[in-house]
C-alpha cells in the first residue's frame, strides 16, 4: 500500500459521495482541482478504486426482501464449487457472495420482490442445485446499518 494521508482522505471522501467534482473535492481536501483529480485518476488506475455505482434503496424499486442464505455444498469438489459459483453469478437476486470458514461454505445475499420470490429461490433454485445440500435463510427485519465505507 503506497498511500499518503492525502490518497487516504481523497478515498474516505469519495466513499461518501463519489459524485463530487475535482474541483470540490480540491476544496473539501484543502488542495487544487488539478491535483484531486490526478490523484483520483492514479487511485482509480492502480486499482485502489473498484468502480463507481449509484446505491439504489431496494423498496423504492420493488425489492421488499432482503436476506442472508447459508450454503452447505453436498460435496467439496472443485467442479461443484465452480458450478456454484456459476449459478450464483447468473442470478440477479444474488446480489453478494462469500465462501465461509465454520459451518456454511457459501453466504448468499438476496433482494427479492416479495416472500414468494424467495421461497422460489431456495426450492425451484438453490435446493435442487446438485452441489447443494443444505440451504438456511435468514430474511432481515430491519437494516440498522447499511454498508459502511471502509475505514480508512
Amino acid at each position: 500500500m503506497n498511500l499518503d494521508e492525502a490518497d487516504l482522505k481523497l478515498l474516505a471522501a469519495l466513499q461518501r459521495d463519489s459524485t463530487r467534482t475535482a474541483q470540490e473535492l480540491g476544496e473539501a481536501l484543502n488542495m487544487s482541482a488539478s491535483q484531486a483529480g490526478r490523484r483520483r485518476q492514479r487511485l482509480e488506475a492502480e486499482g485502489y478504486i473498484a468502480g463507481y455505482r449509484a446505491r439504489l434503496m431496494p423498496e423504492k424499486v420493488g425489492l421488499s426482501v432482503e436476506a442472508f442464505i447459508q450454503i452447505v455444498m453436498a460435496t467439496h469438489t472443485e467442479q461443484n464449487a465452480r458450478d456454484f459459483v456459476r449459478l450464483t453469478q447468473t442470478r440477479a437476486e444474488i446480489v453478494g457472495a462469500w465462501t465461509l470458514t465454520g459451518e456454511a461454505d457459501y453466504l448468499l445475499r438476496v433482494y427479492c420482490r416479495d416472500l414468494a420470490a424467495l421461497n422460489d429461490l431456495v426450492q425451484q433454485v438453490l435446493l435442487p442445485h446438485p452441489a447443494v445440500s443444505r440451504v438456511q435463510s435468514q430474511i432481515v427485519m430491519e437494516r440498522v446499518k447499511t454498508d459502511a465505507p471502509l475505514p480508512v
